[in-house]
């Protein structure tokens, strides 16, 4: 998480080694062998669930100092890169110039020009991951600007008739790796790919993980 986060609180976040169990729970549903992206990675903690399970990963940070002593010897792909410095993150001027992916991950991050950028760059069929804080955080712990804190249904929003919506919360999270007011968000990039005749996306089989912790 870049914005609003101060040398100690950042330090706090890179302590965390256990991924999100929504994270967990969804990181069943992509093919085996996809490409996934962790955006704003931090020190890998959902970088090395899906290693784990076999996939392709790229981690792309502003800092990328704890990536790169956790994960010197696998096959992470670790970019460092300040999504907030005006450069699209997909532009010609990006180190992911060109890509695109079958999963992103975002976790307690929020900058919203990245909005319409990862959703283009989900290939059909992808999956978007997406948890954070949102309004009614500022009440218990950073971050507390508006401008980083998701609005009622604002992830919903953003997938609204262009992605199939797998499952979404949005409430107080008071035993979550980080407590607070979070959204959380998984859908894919189905709603073309329909072969039914009323044009609808078939529905998932969601081999999920247990939830725990939260």
């Amino acid at each position: 998480m870049q914005n609003e986060i101060d040398p100690v609180e950042r330090a706090r976040h890179l302590r965390l080694t256990e991924p999100s169990p929504w994270i967990s729970r969804f990181a069943g549903l992509p093919a085996k062998g996809s490409d996934v992206l962790d955006v704003a990675a931090g020190g890998g903690r959902h970088s090395r669930v899906f290693l784990d399970q076999g996939h392709r990963v790229t981690a792309i940070d502003k800092n990328t100092t704890a990536l790169v002593e956790r994960f010197s010897a696998t096959a992470l792909s670790i970019v460092e890169f300040d999504m907030e410095a005006g450069i699209p993150l997909f532009d010609a001027a990006s180190p992911l110039s060109g890509r695109d992916y079958d999963v992103i991950v975002v976790v307690n991050y929020l900058y919203r020009p990245l909005f319409p950028e990862l959703l283009k760059a989900l290939r059909p069929g992808g999956i978007l991951l997406y948890e954070t804080f949102a309004l009614g955080n500022e009440v218990y712990a950073k971050p507390r600007n508006p401008d980083h804190l998701l609005k009622s249904g604002e992830l919903l929003g953003l997938v609204s008739q262009k992605m199939q919506v797998v499952a979404y919360e949005h409430g107080l999270l008071e035993n979550a790796d980080i407590p607070g007011v979070k959204q959380r968000l998984c859908a894919v990039n189905d709603l073309q790919l329909s072969d039914r005749p009323d044009h609808d996306p078939s529905a998932h089989s969601i081999r999920v993980r247990p939830l725990t912790g939260s």
